[in-house]
C-alpha cells in the first residue's frame, strides 16, 4: 500500500485496505452488582478463550472510611485466594481544599512475594459522594508456563478530601492457569457499585 502525503498533509494513492481487521475487540462476560457485600467474586468466563481479562468498575462505594479497593486470584475451583504477588504502586492527588499535591511512590501498597490481597484503591472515602471507578487488566491467566502480569489504574475520592490518581502493577507468581478473581475491601462491605468483565481479542 503506497501511501503519500501533500504538503496539506491530505492522504492520496492508498490502493487498498484490509478487507477487516481484527483484534481488539471488548466481549462482555459478566456484571456484578454490589449491594453491601463482602466480597464480589468472578468464578466462571476466565479460561484460555482470551489473552487478556479487563475488569472494569464503576462508582465502587464503600461502608468504611478509608477503606482499601483490593483483589486476589486462585487456580481451579480453589477459593482461598491467596496466591503469591509481586507489585509496585504510585499515586498523584490534589486536596480539594488546594492544600496539598503530591507524585508518590508507597511501599506499603506493595508486595514482595506475598499472598494478601493486593491494593488497587488506597484509602477510599465513605461520604455520600465519595466512590472509586478505574480498571484492571490482567495478561494471560491461563499460561502454564509464565507468570501472570496485572495493570491496574483507578480514580478515588478520598476519605480526607482529596482526588487520586492512582496505579498499581504486578505478577502473580504462578505458572498454573488463573480462573478466579475476587475484589473486596480492606474493612467493611462494598456498599454499591458496579464491576464488568470483559474479554480482549
Amino acid at each position: 500500500m503506497a501511501i503519500k502525503v501533500a504538503n496539506n498533509q491530505s492522504l492520496t494513492a492508498i490502493t487498498s485496505i484490509p478487507a477487516s481487521i481484527t483484534g481488539g475487540a471488548m466481549t462482555l462476560l459478566e456484571t456484578q452488582t454490589a449491594s453491601s457485600d463482602a466480597t464480589l467474586s468472578f468464578t466462571s468466563d476466565i479460561d484460555d478463550t482470551y489473552d487478556e481479562y479487563v475488569f472494569k468498575f464503576y462508582d465502587i462505594h464503600p461502608s468504611a472510611d478509608g477503606a482499601k479497593f483490593q483483589f486476589q486470584t486462585d487456580t481451579g475451583t480453589n477459593t482461598s485466594y491467596n496466591q503469591t504477588i509481586t507489585s509496585t504502586s504510585f499515586y498523584a492527588y490534589h486536596a480539594e481544599d488546594d492544600s496539598g499535591t503530591s507524585l508518590t511512590y508507597d511501599g506499603s501498597y506493595d508486595q514482595a512475594q506475598g499472598t494478601a490481597f493486593q491494593d488497587l484503591i488506597f484509602y477510599q472515602g465513605n461520604d455520600a459522594d465519595q466512590q472509586c471507578s478505574g480498571t484492571l487488566q490482567l495478561f494471560n491467566p491461563s499460561s502454564t508456563t509464565f507468570v501472570k502480569h496485572f495493570l491496574a489504574r483507578g480514580v478515588r475520592a478520598s476519605a480526607n478530601d482529596q482526588i487520586s490518581d492512582e496505579h498499581a502493577a504486578g505478577y502473580v507468581n504462578t505458572t498454573t492457569a488463573l480462573t478466579r478473581v475476587q475484589f473486596k475491601f480492606s474493612s467493611g462491605n462494598i456498599d454499591s457499585g458496579v464491576i464488568k468483565l470483559y474479554g480482549i481479542s
